[in-house]
This record gives C-alpha cells, sequence and structure tokens, in this order.
C-alpha cells in the first residue's frame, strides 16, 4: 500500500490527534477531521492540507481508513455509534483504527459491531506523549486482524516510530495497560531517587547524569527529571488521564487475576495530587507528595 493517496479521516483533535492528523495530511493522504468542537477542526483545515466534517459519519463517509483518538470507553462509543456515528459512515472494507486508551471490553464490542457491517477494526493506543504525536515518533501497539493491519499499517505509521500487531481486538488496549503499569513504577521510583538525592546533599542533576549511563537509566529520567528537580509540570500527560489509565488496568487486573500492589498505591499517590488540584498536572508531579515534607 502507498504511503500516500489513502482517503482518511480523523475524529478527536486534542493533544494527540491535532499532530497526528497532521502528519496524515503531509504525507499526502485525502483527510477529512472531525472534532466534538467544531472551530478547532476548522482551524485545523486550515492549517493543514484537509477538510472538516460537521459529524464522525460525515468524516469517515468515503475513507479507507477512518482513526480516533478520544478520551474513553464512553467517548469511543459516543463517536463509533448512532446515525451521526463513525460506523453509520464508513462504508464495505474501510478500517476503524481507534487510538484512544481505553478498556479491552470496548474494543472487543467494537470490534463485534465493524465486523456485523462487513468492516474492520484495530484497537491501537499509542505511547510517546504529546512530544512523539508531534515529532511522528509514537510507539503504537495494535489488536485487531492481519487482514486490517495489513490495509492501515502504512497510514499509522506516518506519526509512528514503531507500528506492531499484538494479536486479536482488544490486545493493543492490553499491552498498553501494561505500558502504564510500568511507567507508574518508573515514575514513583524516580521521584524517591530524586528526593533522596537532594536530601542525603547531592547535586542531583549530578547524580541524574551519572546514573542515566548505567542501568537506571529509562524515558521517565532522561526526559522528565531536571523538569522534576525545576519543580515545574504545567504539561505533558496529565494525571486525570493516568488514574483514568490506571482504573482500566486495575479492573483488568481483578478480571484477570494479576496481582499489582505498586500500581494501586501509585494511583492512590496521584488520587493525593488530585486532592491537591493537580489533575492537569505532568504525571511526574508524584514528586511534590515527597518535596512538600521539606
Amino acid at each position: 500500500m502507498s504511503m500516500s493517496g489513502q482517503k482518511v479521516a480523523f475524529v478527536g483533535l486534542g493533544v494527540m490527534g491535532y499532530p497526528m492528523a497532521g502528519h496524515l495530511a503531509k504525507a499526502g493522504h485525502q483527510v477529512t477531521v472531525y472534532n466534538r468542537t467544531q472551530t478547532k477542526a476548522d482551524a485545523w483545515a486550515s492549517a493543514n492540507e484537509g477538510a472538516s466534517a460537521p459529524s464522525p459519519a460525515a468524516a469517515a463517509k468515503g475513507c479507507d481508513i477512518v482513526c480516533a483518538c478520544v478520551g474513553n470507553d464512553d467517548d469511543v462509543r459516543a463517536v463509533a455509534y448512532g446515525a451521526e456515528g463513525i460506523l453509520a459512515g464508513m462504508e464495505a472494507g474501510a478500517v476503524f483504527v481507534d487510538h484512544t486508551t481505553a478498556s479491552a471490553t470496548v474494543a472487543r464490542e467494537i470490534d463485534a459491531a465493524v465486523r456485523e457491517r462487513g468492516l474492520h477494526f484495530l484497537d491501537a493506543p499509542v505511547s510517546g506523549g504529546q512530544a512523539g504525536a508531534e515529532n511522528g515518533a509514537l510507539t503504537i501497539m495494535v489488536g485487531g486482524s492481519a487482514e486490517a493491519f495489513a490495509k492501515a499499517e502504512a497510514v499509522i505509521s506516518g506519526y509512528a516510530r514503531a507500528v506492531t500487531l499484538m494479536g486479536p481486538a482488544g490486545n493493543g488496549q492490553l499491552t498498553k495497560m501494561v505500558n502504564q503499569i510500568c511507567i507508574a513504577g518508573l515514575v514513583q521510583g524516580l521521584s524517591e531517587g530524586l528526593n533522596f538525592a537532594r536530601r542525603a546533599g547531592l547535586d542531583a542533576n549530578n547524580a541524574v547524569d551519572v546514573i542515566s549511563k548505567g542501568a537506571a537509566q529509562s524515558w521517565q529520567m532522561e526526559n522528565r527529571a531536571s523538569t522534576m528537580l525545576d519543580d515545574k509540570f504545567d504539561f505533558g500527560f496529565a494525571v486525570n488521564w493516568m488514574r483514568k489509565d490506571l482504573a482500566i488496568c486495575l479492573d483488568e487486573a481483578r478480571a484477570n487475576g494479576a496481582l499489582l500492589p505498586v500500581t494501586a498505591i501509585v494511583d492512590q499517590f496521584y488520587a493525593a495530587i488530585q486532592e491537591r488540584g493537580g489533575g492537569r498536572w505532568d504525571t511526574s508531579s508524584l514528586i511534590r507528595l515527597l518535596t512538600s515534607a521539606e
């Protein structure tokens, strides 16, 4: 499949969707966007080679690939179903690619509904944050059929550095849960390490520079340690969204019997950040719970 020339719709132009749709337009696809706030869709269409539509169904009409990136399970259902929903506008053979971080349950539900209509579905949550979306360097974990993946992979690659099929519908979301579980523990560990370094009288930035060359290195350390030490959190992936994601992880763990003791604790730490008015702060703000005692 050619990287260019596909008819693509993109539903949801938040901090992730807006630049993702932009990469599709730059790759030469014929892009139509929809956003709940119409003025944002119109602004995107003015700034890019593309068009805006008044509904998800109108955006999806005649498209080969329909992408969505919204907030949660209910948002996915809201843009997928109904007379004005994505499924109503899609035509036989088209692929619905959902980039929302949602539950595996809703992914399987949408997949079943899509198959009944002779369509294809991929649950394809992303990792890499706003910077990854803007730079076209997201990591995308995909659930769905090999046939649907083959149809959509080239288009999805327009804003990704890695796109991997993980198995049937729902497996993309399950893989994203693994991602969030790992991140939660890493951010808490980094917060504790940085706070310890300062209290021990070390130059914390120098300490990070040294240990980042060894086994402690992580994306969080490379990209968040300096801003954590500067007490800057007005950017990045919001605590509110992380709590939404961790709730999905904990629900799935209760169903499959997996033990997530650290994840459960970190989720409550994030609840404490929310109580301090930090729901929109970056997830690295966990360190505030430690430094506030200084």
